[in-house]
């Protein structure tokens, strides 16, 4: 009988002993909000709009221009012949098919930018984190997005997100 309450004893404080380090030894990171609101991430947030409203008032005004073709063009249907109505409809296709592959390389070139400018601020990121883990004796990070819910104190985006602000203020576009 001594030695069952004994293993009990044991095996109660061996459980109650481990639960505690375990706490204190997960944490969970909104790397997505870390990418988004820190300074360099904002910064190129900025960048990146300032490049897309630029160019998309290019392919506005270009759009007005094409459509005022279309308009021309229907006007002029009953005027001129069928083969040079053909012609210059043709010739409006090529521009809109120019138009239509214009916009999409641009589109790739924003996306690959922002890709380009997110590994930048990833690798800043990652020793970051890595020494965060290890002056705090945490032995896993789970991403926020994989969790459902859980104690905010073990929530640790803000101060490696205050860490990378004081290391990473803009990159060079």
């Amino acid at each position: 009988m001594k030695k069952i309450l004994f293993l009990f004893l044991f095996l109660f404080l061996f459980i109650n002993i481990e639960r505690s380090n375990a706490e204190n030894k997960i944490a969970y990171i909104n790397v997505n909000h870390i990418l988004n609101n820190s300074i360099v991430g904002q910064s190129i947030s900025k960048h990146i709009q300032n490049i897309k409203e630029t160019k998309i008032n290019d392919f506005n005004k270009l759009e007005k221009t094409l459509s005022e073709k279309e308009t021309n063009l229907v006007n002029k249907r009953n005027i001129i012949d069928e083969d040079e109505f053909n012609n210059e409809i043709e010739i409006l296709r090529k521009e809109i098919v120019e138009y239509k592959n214009e916009k999409n390389k641009f589109n790739k070139e924003i996306d690959q930018k922002k890709i380009k400018y997110t590994k930048i601020v990833l690798n800043t990121l990652n020793p970051i984190i890595s020494k965060y883990v290890e002056d705090n004796s945490i032995e896993i990070v789970l991403s926020k997005k994989n969790i459902i819910i859980a104690k905010k104190e073990l929530d640790i985006t803000k101060p490696v997100m205050d860490l990378l602000n004081n290391q990473l203020v803009k990159i060079d576009f």
